[in-house]
């Protein structure tokens, strides 16, 4: 989304993000005043109520003006940076320009195609025209080498200058943002990566080497005399405001709009699930799982998605407009992941059509991305139902509010040992509950006790993976 200041300056507009977003927060310029840009070249990293994500431009130039710092949150169509796109970089003081009668088409010979829309998460098709990004092709002259400088500095973030970015470290935006975090200076850090780029176990080696030194004992000296104690103030510490916005907002208006629309109710079970402990450990030495994440979690979506289908009717959603309930003959697995941003729920599309290594792979691919923070807004839409591992934080259930739209959504606690009579005789065995909360306009009683029944049952006795689907 761009407009016209004048004849060479551009300006590029926040995209429109689509999910009914209306704005997003500035997270991470990776340019600054001066640098040259080309086309496809990510220059800030911005966060949405539903993930982060980067910007690329969608035009070569230099970059004249930054709008907003980092941390502003900025409304859909606002301008966020000036590129003159004539290539003259503007000096430092100037203001940006004021807006002009947008030039004749025909002084417009690097314009890109009206057909080409942006999206926050990239750019549509483009015509032939659209030049790449240069990568490896030999610089020219000074101005080319100093171009290719700039591209490189997309990797590591942005320099104080153009003339030392060369210099700086090359490591991708969420190895930055570890590094940040973990108070690592990137140049100080040893690259293990291709092309020299700094990877993850570079940082957290980093911190490790970082440390040693502090844990040296301190030099032993004489004791001081001993001082009163000061009187403890409360005035600046007792309380700390954190502004609600991005993720925390979106996931609270969620779980307001949800436990007040839809009237929740929530059984339990507990089960037994040793054997499905045992067929996890084998499934482990499967070679069909070769490289791939097996673990319960794998084994309790795929008992959800069977008893889903023995029950197809808890797979709805309610349309107040319509005043009717639509039920779904697919089934988009959500799973709740706690993130640095706060809690987001991707779903697996399609997840009741995937044998149990491509859910397997799913799976591992939607943990992966959420950690990473690159979840996009398409991943966390139409999900049916969602499952919630509570028990990775030790806790037995809980009771767990709808995600808005869905129909139920099951609560899985910690897995624990505990006396069990089996065959007839008191026996350790694995035992864990279970809690499935739903939506009362649409789940009657006993619909929702045989969709907990059928998911312990499998879980008990998971031979019925077999014979039940």
């Amino acid at each position: 989304m761009t407009t016209m200041t004048n004849a060479s300056v551009r300006e590029f507009k926040m995209p429109d993000v689509g999910e009914g977003l209306t704005e997003a927060e500035i997270l991470k310029w990776y340019v600054q005043p001066g640098d040259t840009v080309t086309d496809g070249q990510v220059v800030c990293e911005v966060e949405t109520a539903k993930a982060a994500v980067e910007l690329p431009i969608p035009y070569d130039g230099v970059v004249r003006a930054l709008h907003f710092p980092e941390g502003t949150t900025v409304d859909v169509g606002t301008s966020i940076i000036a590129v003159d796109v004539a290539g003259g970089a503007a000096p430092a003081e100037e203001a940006p320009a004021a807006p002009a009668v947008p030039a004749e088409p025909a002084a417009e010979p690097d314009e890109k195609p009206a057909a080409r829309q942006p999206v926050l998460v990239g750019y549509g098709v483009a015509t032939s025209s659209t030049r790449r990004r240069p990568r490896k092709q030999a610089p020219d002259d000074a101005a080319a080498q100093q171009a290719a400088v700039a591209v490189q500095a997309e990797l590591n973030g942005h320099g104080a200058a153009a003339a030392v970015a060369q210099d700086r470290p090359l490591a991708k935006p969420p190895v930055r943002k570890l590094a940040k975090d973990l108070g690592i200076d990137l140049a100080t850090v040893t690259p293990t990566g291709p092309d020299g780029i700094i990877t993850r176990e570079d940082v957290h080696a980093a911190v490790a080497a970082v440390q040693v030194p502090q844990e040296q004992p301190a030099p032993v000296s004489a004791p001081a005399p001993a001082a009163p104690a000061a009187p403890v103030s409360y005035d600046t510490a007792r309380e700390t405001r954190v502004p609600v916005k991005g993720v925390r907002k979106a996931t609270a208006a969620a779980m307001v709009g949800s436990a007040f629309t839809a009237p929740h109710v929530t059984e339990f079970v507990t089960v037994d699930v040793t054997r499905t402990m045992k067929l996890v450990e084998e499934l482990k030495q499967d070679k069909e799982f070769a490289g791939l994440r097996v673990n319960p979690l794998l084994l309790i979506a795929k008992a959800l998605l069977v008893a889903i289908r023995r029950n197809p009717e808890v797979n709805a959603s309610w349309d107040e407009a319509a005043q009717e309930i639509v039920v779904k003959h697919y089934v988009n697995l959500g799973i709740a992941a706690a993130t640095p941003r706060g809690l987001i729920v991707p779903n697996i599309k399609d997840a009741h059509a995937k044998t149990l290594p491509q859910l397997a792979e799913s799976l591992g691919e939607l943990v992966s991305t959420a950690r990473e923070g690159k979840t996009s807004p398409s991943a966390m839409q139409a999900g049916t139902v969602t499952i919630t591992n509570v028990g990775v934080f030790g806790v037995d259930t809980g009771t767990p509010i709808l995600n808005p739209g869905e129909s139920a959504i099951l609560a899985v606690g910690a897995i624990k040992l505990q006396p069990w009579v089996h065959k007839g005789k008191v026996k350790p065995r694995q035992v864990t509950t279970l809690a499935l909360s739903f939506d009362h306009r649409l789940v009657d009683g006993e619909l929702g006790s045989k969709v907990l029944a059928d998911v312990a049952a499998i879980l008990e006795n998971p031979k019925r993976l077999i014979t039940w689907a």
